[in-house]
């Protein structure tokens, strides 16, 4: 299991080379089905063993994911180095700005990959995992310091299912792992006249 819960990506090169949906799928992978060698994350994903020991190799040059020891070549196990990764589209030079901004674009397109890939699921879920997913929207009046608090209250009241993926006691029995997505961002000031 990862030993820090977050890794922060600052460097353009980093942001580029984390922008690729294989890449983004294989780190998913690995922090909840971890540790694996590349063959068996082909398998999983549908990519040949080759590119997916490239993918993890180059994820493993900016500290996304490690060697997990033992095995080699294809069969060495890897794992990833925390259970989250976060990034500013705003700070630092334009290069890091632009390269952020890529990548955000790439994992907001899997996220909703993801969520069509549910839709299509969802009927043939057990009921209770069916009837329990979720989407929903509002639209809200506040100020950017109030999105900021909504965004830390969130935060506070996932904790305790972030500190289960860092525990390594079995899962609560029942569990499974659940994608929860949140977007909040200003509309566009409609234009004056």
């Amino acid at each position: 299991m990862p030993e820090r819960r977050t890794v922060t990506l600052t460097d353009p090169r980093a942001l580029r080379a984390m922008a690729h949906p294989t890449r983004i799928e294989l780190l998913g992978l690995l922090r909840h089905g971890g540790p694996l060698t590349a063959t068996q994350a082909a398998d999983r994903i549908g990519e040949s063993p080759a590119s997916c020991s490239f993918h993890l190799r180059q994820r493993a040059k900016y500290g996304l994911v490690e060697e997990a020891g033992g095995g080699r070549g294809r069969e060495r196990p890897w794992r990833a180095t925390a259970i989250s990764t976060e990034w500013s589209d705003l700070s630092g030079s334009e290069e890091a700005q632009a390269a952020g901004a890529m990548l955000s674009r790439v994992v907001i397109e899997r996220y909703f990959e993801t969520a069509v890939e549910w839709l299509e699921r969802q009927p043939s879920e057990p009921r209770e995992w069916a009837e329990a997913g979720f989407f929903g929207d509002a639209l809200v009046q506040m100020t950017a310091a109030e999105l900021r608090e909504v965004e830390a209250q969130i935060h506070e009241l996932l904790e305790p299912f972030l500190k289960r993926l860092e525990d390594p006691a079995p899962p609560v029995e029942g569990s499974r792992p659940v994608s929860l997505v949140a977007f909040a961002f200003p509309l566009a000031e409609p234009e004056a006249g």
